[in-house]
């Protein structure tokens, strides 16, 4: 499998196109906020002739969804995420009032649900969600086995983990499950986050603060 990351500047995000050698395709939270970000992501998917099967959501806050439009009216993807971030929808133009600025699209409606154990196939290659609540409610983590990898979201990050101050956040709760659904993976899993540099789940374990 191979990972393209993006960075956008909105909030910066990462966003991540994952493929393999049959050219399928999936994109994880394209937070492309700009005309040019989303033509630089359009662009590489079209570059590289590449076949988006899934548009993932780790969650559903505002970020992690303003290029979501964007997917669904260039390549025909509904945005795939837990029904319990679905509220997240319908707050993101209110969300955005609040930090300043308008959405330039409206937001849409996810186009499935997934849950904790879910398997995502594009290619010959698979994603299983687990479901790491306490970020918000239905946050998602994608797991490839065979990669030995995870998209964490804004679950778990190089030295820290995701703000739990938000509706539907609990620290109590995202640190229990960062523990018992992350921290049992082998611990050369590498962590590609929604913000900032990958990391493993060998490092997080010694290293991260919230876990001494």
């Amino acid at each position: 499998m191979k990972i393209k990351r993006f960075e956008f500047n909105m909030f910066p995000v990462n966003c991540y196109v994952l493929w393999d050698e049959t050219k399928e395709a999936v994109v994880i939270d394209p937070g492309c906020f700009y005309d040019e970000e989303k033509q630089a992501l359009k662009n590489f998917i079209v570059t590289n002739e590449l076949t988006v099967k899934h548009l993932l959501n780790t969650h559903l806050h505002l970020d992690h969804i303003f290029g979501n439009p964007f997917m669904l009216k260039e390549f025909g993807l509904s945005a795939e995420a837990s029904q319990a971030d679905e509220y997240w929808i319908e707050e993101a133009p209110k969300q955005s009032r609040m930090f300043g600025f308008q959405l330039q699209e409206e937001p849409v409606p996810l186009g499935k649900y997934l849950h904790d154990g879910d398997i995502i196939t594009f290619g010959n290659t698979t994603l299983e969600a687990i479901h790491v609540p306490g970020h918000s409610p239905g946050s998602l983590v994608y797991y490839c086995k065979a990669e030995n990898c995870m998209f964490s979201g804004d679950v778990l990050f190089q030295g820290s983990i995701g703000r739990a101050d938000l509706a539907g956040g609990n620290f109590d709760e995202l640190i229990d499950h960062i523990c018992s659904r992350l921290f049992v993976l082998p611990n050369e899993t590498v962590i590609y986050p929604g913000h900032g540099a990958p990391t493993t789940i060998g490092m997080e374990k010694a290293e991260n603060p919230f876990f001494r």
